[in-house]
């Protein structure tokens, strides 16, 4: 029997709560603004050179906090996966999908989860730090003010919670709300093995034989999902995946699309760092399948969690499987 059996991938997911001091304009979908400002202001806060703007890419690499968390890189030593060009990064921003405002006024909460991902996980403090001076410097077109009101740590699928800065104190974890291997299990068991439906909420951008898919066929999401976790393990826990790649896509092929309402969703940011616009369009939406997919189910509930493809640090590749 076909099993995955991949490696313990520690998740931990936080809420953080800014309230707005002075008003200000935010585009309807704020996963671009938070990254960018929280970008610059971690980069500032951490960087040692004495220009940082121009410490691009990080001189310091994974050594630094700004280098490991944002830019990633593939150690000299590594055994595998050497000629990768696009290491994930260890975290994900979620902002909030019933949160489509883009005018915000002073006592306005703007709220969104953040995922940390194995030894990203004790990076925590530098976020807050983050967070906070993004908020001292301003947000949006308008540069508006916010202040850091509180972060919780929340387990994404029981209504546990704790926490863990009040605005002004941080608070020593009782409870460990890190994901654990037992919890994806059960996760996973309360999908159907034989037919499901997944909902695509945000653009979800995977590439397959060197293009863009328009349509979310099911072995091209269990491939996206198989390279990006297996990628998170290795360069952020140091456990490699080993397992039967081929048979997996094999087994994959099999399932069928019964049905399927997606749409490409264009999207683009100007990257700073970069110096140049990005179009970061994806497709979202629904599909529902069918066949053996027992094997694939675990993948899948952690995938709610990793996001899928690319640019999931924007909060793009989010889906959930309907239960």
């Amino acid at each position: 029997m076909l099993s995955l059996d991949f490696p313990p991938l520690p998740l931990a997911r936080f809420r953080f709560d800014l309230e707005v001091i002075d008003a200000l304009t935010l585009p309807a979908y704020k996963g671009a603004t938070l990254r960018g400002g929280f970008g610059y202001a971690f980069k500032k806060m951490v960087c040692k050179q004495a220009d940082w703007r121009a410490c691009n890419p990080c001189q310091g690499g994974n050594d630094c906090p700004y280098g490991y968390i944002f830019e990633t890189s593939v150690p000299p030593d590594s055994q595998v996966l050497t000629s990768l060009r696009e290491v994930p990064i260890p975290f994900v921003l979620e902002p909030a999908l019933d949160d489509l405002r883009t005018a915000y006024f002073p006592g306005n909460l703007l709220s969104f989860n953040l995922f940390l991902i194995g030894r990203a996980i004790q990076y925590l403090p530098y976020f807050l730090l983050a967070f906070e001076e993004l908020g001292r410097a301003g947000l949006g077109k308008d540069g508006g003010r916010a202040v850091l009101k509180r972060i919780q740590a929340l387990h994404p699928w029981r209504s546990d919670s704790e926490l863990i800065f009040d605005g002004v104190e941080v608070h020593v974890s009782r409870r460990d709300l890190t994901v654990t291997p037992a919890e994806i299990a059960a996760r996973a068991a309360a999908f159907h093995p034989q037919r499901l439906a997944i909902d695509f909420f945000t653009p979800t951008r995977i590439k397959h034989r060197d293009q863009y898919v328009t349509q979310s066929d099911f072995h091209i999401l269990v491939r996206a999902l198989a390279r990006r976790i297996s990628s998170l393990a290795y360069f952020h826990t140091g456990v490699l995946w080993q397992t039967d790649f081929n048979a997996i896509f094999d087994a994959a092929a099999q399932v069928q699309t019964l049905r399927q309402q997606v749409s490409w969703s264009d999207w683009d940011r100007y990257s700073t760092r970069q110096q140049q616009r990005m179009h970061l369009g994806g497709f979202a939406g629904w599909a529902e399948y069918e066949g053996d997919l027992q094997p694939f189910l675990p993948l899948l509930a952690l995938g709610e969690l990793t996001h899928v493809g690319k640019a999931t640090v924007f909060g793009h590749g989010w889906y959930q499987v309907r239960v």
